[in-house]
C-alpha cells in the first residue's frame, strides 16, 4: 500500500519536542522524508530513533534558528539533494517573558522576535523556490490564539505580538502564492496541548488533562497533504474548524 505522503520532503522546525516532534513522527509515519530542525542534538537523535523504529526516514539538522545564514545554507543543501521541498512546518517558537510589556528587557524582546518572526521570514525566503518546485507545496504555521483573538490577555504581550506578526507574514505569503503557484498556506491554532511551553505558562495545570502532541499531530498532518486545497485560512484545531481571519474590530 502506498503511504499518503510517500516521496514527499518535509521540513519541521522545533522538531525535538512538543508539537514539532509529534508532527515529525506523524509525517514520517505517512511516508514523508522528514528534515528535522532543532537546537538540541540529543532530542533530534531520540526523534530519529523513533522515526526509524517506525520504518520512516529523517535527516537531522541541529540548528539555532537565530543563525539566519544557516537557514540559507539549509535551503541550498535541500536544493542540491532533492531539488524541491513539499512541506514546510514552521513550528519552533519561544514563549518569551510573561510580564507587563514595559518590564520586558531588550534582549528578551530581540530573542523572541528573532525566533518567532524573523527566522520564519528567512525560512520562507530560503525555501520559497523549493516549495514552488513541488507539485503541491504546503506550508503549515503553528500559531496561537494569543496572536489572533480579539480579547488579548495581559502579561502575554511578547508572545502575542510575535505570533500576530507571524500570522501577518504567513497571510501575506498565502496571498502572494495564490495566483502564482500551487503552494497552500495554513495557519494553525493548536489550542491547549501538553507541551513544555504550556507547563511554563500554566505550572499549576494537570498535564494529564491535556491532549498530547502525538494525539493532535494527525489533524495537522492532514493540512500537509497534496489534497489539501485551502489557502490563507486559520485552522482551529480543538474544534476542527477552518476559519477566515476576521476584519478589524468596530469599537
Amino acid at each position: 500500500m502506498t503511504l499518503p505522503l510517500a516521496q514527499r520532503i518535509a521540513l519541521v522546525t522545533g522538531a525535538s519536542r512538543g508539537i514539532g516532534r509529534g508532527l515529525a513522527k506523524e509525517l514520517a509515519r505517512q511516508g514523508a522524508h522528514v528534515i528535522a530542525v532543532a537546537r538540541t542534538q540529543g532530542g533530534l537523535e531520540e526523534l530519529d530513533d523513533e522515526i526509524r523504529t517506525g520504518g520512516g526516514e529523517a535527516t537531522l539538522v541541529p540548528c539555532d534558528l537565530k543563525d539566519f545564514d544557516a537557514l540559507d545554507r539549509l535551503g541550498l543543501a535541500i536544493h542540491q539533494r532533492w531539488g524541491k521541498l513539499d512541506i514546510l512546518v514552521a513550528n519552533a517558537g519561544l514563549l518569551g517573558p510573561v510580564t507587563p510589556l514595559p518590564h520586558i528587557d531588550q534582549k528578551q524582546w530581540d530573542d523572541s522576535i528573532a525566533v518567532n518572526v524573523t527566522a520564519n521570514y528567512r525560512l520562507l525566503r530560503s525555501m520559497d523556490p523549493l516549495l514552488r518546485s513541488s507539485d503541491a507545496g504546503r506550508v503549515v504555521s503553528i500559531s496561537s490564539g494569543a496572536g489572533n483573538k480579539a480579547d488579548l490577555s495581559p502579561y502575554k504581550g511578547m508572545y502575542a505580538v510575535s505570533k500576530a506578526a507571524l500570522d501577518a507574514i504567513m497571510r501575506t505569503y498565502a496571498a502572494e502564492c495564490a495566483a502564482t503557484s500551487n503552494i497552500k498556506v495554513t495557519i494553525v491554532n493548536p489550542g491547549i496541548v501538553r507541551t513544555k511551553m504550556r507547563a511554563q505558562l500554566m505550572p499549576g495545570e494537570d498535564p494529564l488533562t491535556l491532549p498530547t502532541p502525538d494525539e493532535v499531530a494527525p489533524q495537522i498532518a492532514a493540512l500537509c497533504a497534496p489534497s489539501w486545497m485551502h489557502n490563507g485560512c486559520l485552522f482551529q484545531l480543538p474544534e476542527g474548524v477552518l476559519k477566515k481571519f476576521q476584519g478589524p474590530a468596530n469599537c
